[in-house]
């Protein structure tokens, strides 16, 4: 007897909440955060072979979305992720959020709760990316922080202004101009071709995005099965080990560098992400 085509009711739901200026995609049981060139190069066909139905979300002011100079604020964006689960009528999903994309998670869950997440997937994302200035080394570390002045560090990302470690002790920058990733080259490549992002719009969310701190949240409402990703290049790797000792039951994997192990590993190296996302989903 010959096996029945797959139809898009059977898929299992996915929803990936991405990093700034990539795309919010959901599959059709789980959700996941992932970049536009991602979509091909890093889920495409794998994520295919696990029968998952994707659906693809620019948030607002990034990639094909409107440009808005309202709902600026990581809640708002979290609200716009469930209003479009909503919408399409996922009722469970597994979520995945990589970069600003976790920390959209995490106000998801800060404000509904995890009804609906059958599992979570956090890629290299600090807690808190700003450091109070009374805060111990242990906190610092705990919450992966590395710079002390939010609008220097925004201005280095958006338009490129001078910083130095001292302001912003990260080498996101230099990693993500490393192109010694053939699947990375592709996901620049096709981005620039096809996107048209706008920086003064994309920037509004950083402040916001930047001044959070989700310890409360990773410590005390995380109760579903998860796995957190990053690497020996990440900035915050103690915050991510830090994530691991609290969230009970997650799963920690950790990239060497010679895995591209850094805040792009997903887009870096796909094959890997995708055998360790699916590993953890199917023991799910």
């Amino acid at each position: 007897m010959s096996e029945q085509p797959i139809t898009p009711t059977a898929l299992r739901p996915i929803l990936i909440a991405a990093c700034l200026g990539f795309l919010v995609v959901q599959l059709d049981v789980s959700v996941v955060n992932v970049g536009l060139g991602a979509l091909k190069s890093a889920f495409g066909s794998d994520l295919t072979g696990l029968q998952y139905h994707v659906y693809v979300l620019d948030v607002r002011n990034q990639g094909f979305s409107e440009k808005v100079a309202f709902g600026n604020r990581i809640s708002r964006h979290a609200m716009d992720v469930k209003q479009f689960a909503d919408h399409l009528g996922v009722s469970e999903a597994d979520y995945c959020g990589w970069s600003m994309g976790a920390s959209i998670l995490w106000a998801y869950i800060d404000l509904f709760g995890t009804q609906g997440m059958r599992t979570l997937s956090i890629i290299d994302q600090a807690p808190s990316v700003y450091c109070h200035e009374d805060w111990t080394e242990q906190e610092r570390l705990q919450a992966g922080a590395f710079t002390t002045s939010p609008e220097r560090m925004i201005a280095s990302y958006a338009k490129g202004a001078p910083t130095n470690q001292l302001i912003s002790a990260t080498r996101v920058l230099e990693r993500a101009t490393a192109l010694d990733s053939p699947w990375f080259h592709n996901v620049i490549s096709l981005a620039q071709a096809v996107m048209k992002d706008d920086m003064a719009f994309m920037e509004r969310v950083l402040f916001d995005h930047v001044t959070n701190d989700w310890r409360d949240v990773i410590q005390a409402k995380i109760d579903v099965p998860t796995a957190i990703f990053t690497g020996e290049y990440s900035d915050w790797l103690d915050s991510q080990r830090w994530m691991n000792s609290v969230v009970a039951g997650s799963a920690l994997h950790v990239y060497t560098k010679a895995e591209q192990g850094d805040h792009f590993l997903a887009l870096k190296n796909p094959e890997k992400f995708t055998a360790d996302l699916r590993g953890f989903l199917g023991k799910c």
